[in-house]
């Protein structure tokens, strides 16, 4: 069968979120608890006013989460280890005919990371899959739903950092990758860009997710992190990103158009330089749910951005610092399940 993910643009039916179980998601004490929990329900509440969600629950964090979260979200108990759906759960995709499948990949924790524990959430996939009522389609491809974007008309960007990740796989080409994403989600053409930003490079990272610099709002069109201050690292890497990007085409042969999201002024906190981004949002039905910072004039043009990149959805904003202080953003812990097309093709 021939599978497509589609955009992410495209209706969807909800999303699919994970509540923040123990570890350093959690914290050690009660205020890292409570900051936590409040911010994945911070993000739940904004997208339920536009579309159901759905939130896997571990059945130690199912009295939490009933006190954080509103009756509008729907619970489902299953065993986690952590709380990023866009990497442990599935990447829906649709078959020929509309039906819907979701494609499980491998998840091994970021390529093995010995920070990371994973047994629970390697079974997400799996369990995201029979929830939803998709068609399982299986992937030996070490691979996270936050490791690679697509326009749903057979382009995909991926950073080579992720995918070519001796950690993740080993024995693995640039081709023998693309070789999969073409079965799972039916991509064509693949734009490699040579990284991630530099804090998702460190030891707690992700080794480059595309989601922190990169996105495609429509088709030959890319938002690209811009980080303006040469004080920072990603000064160069955003720059370079560019150039790819530049010299770079999609499935249809278009010459991409490249427009920035500038960065924060913030450049570092407690733990190093930020990977604070604009990029890591969320296109809902009617919507954009984005990341703020506290800074209302860099959020606010960002807003106004994202705004003019998505026509006719409204643009709603979540504080992600505390999400960004444990390694991801606002897409990083969401997951979009598309409606069945309308003219079923």
């Amino acid at each position: 069968m021939s599978w497509r993910m589609p955009a992410e643009t495209a209706p969807q039916d909800r999303v699919w979120m994970a509540f923040p179980v123990g570890g350093y998601t959690l914290g050690d004490d009660a205020a890292s608890a409570h900051e936590a929990r409040s911010t994945w329900a911070a993000v739940a509440h904004a997208v339920a006013e536009f579309e159901p969600v759905r939130m896997v629950v571990d059945p130690r964090e199912r009295a939490a989460a009933t006190r954080y979260l509103s009756v509008d979200i729907e619970v489902l108990e299953a065993p986690l280890d952590d709380s990023w759906m866009r990497d442990i759960g599935p990447t829906f995709v649709h078959g020929p005919g509309g039906e819907l499948g979701a494609v499980d990949w491998t998840f091994n924790g970021w390529g093995a990371q010995d920070w990371a524990s994973w047994k629970e959430d390697a079974e997400i996939g799996r369990f995201v899959t029979g929830a939803s009522g998709a068609t399982a389609v299986s992937s030996l491809l070490v691979n996270e739903g936050g490791g690679f974007h697509v326009d749903g008309e057979g382009t995909v960007l991926l950073t080579e950092t992720v995918q070519l990740d001796p950690g993740r796989n080993p024995y693995a080409d640039r081709a023998r990758v693309e070789a999969d994403l073409a079965r799972t989600i039916g991509t064509e053409h693949a734009v490699w860009l040579p990284r991630g930003l530099t804090r998702d490079q460190e030891r707690y990272g992700t080794r480059g997710h595309v989601d922190m610099v990169a996105a495609i709002p429509s088709p030959g069109t890319v938002l690209l992190h811009a980080q303006n201050d040469p004080a920072h690292p990603d000064f160069a890497v955003s720059r370079e990103v560019r150039r790819v990007l530049q010299d770079a085409h999609d499935a249809a042969g278009r010459s991409f158009t490249v427009i920035d999201l500038p960065a924060p002024t913030r450049l570092r906190d407690s733990e190093g330089v930020v990977d604070y981004n604009y990029v890591n949002h969320l296109v809902v039905n009617g919507g954009v749910v984005a990341c703020s910072f506290g800074e209302e004039k860099a959020d606010a043009v960002a807003r106004d951005i994202l705004a003019e990149a998505y026509p006719g959805r409204r643009v709603v904003s979540v504080d992600a610092r505390p999400l960004f202080a444990r390694g991801g953003g606002i897409h990083c812990i969401t997951q979009q399940q598309p409606s069945r097309p309308a003219s079923g093709s």
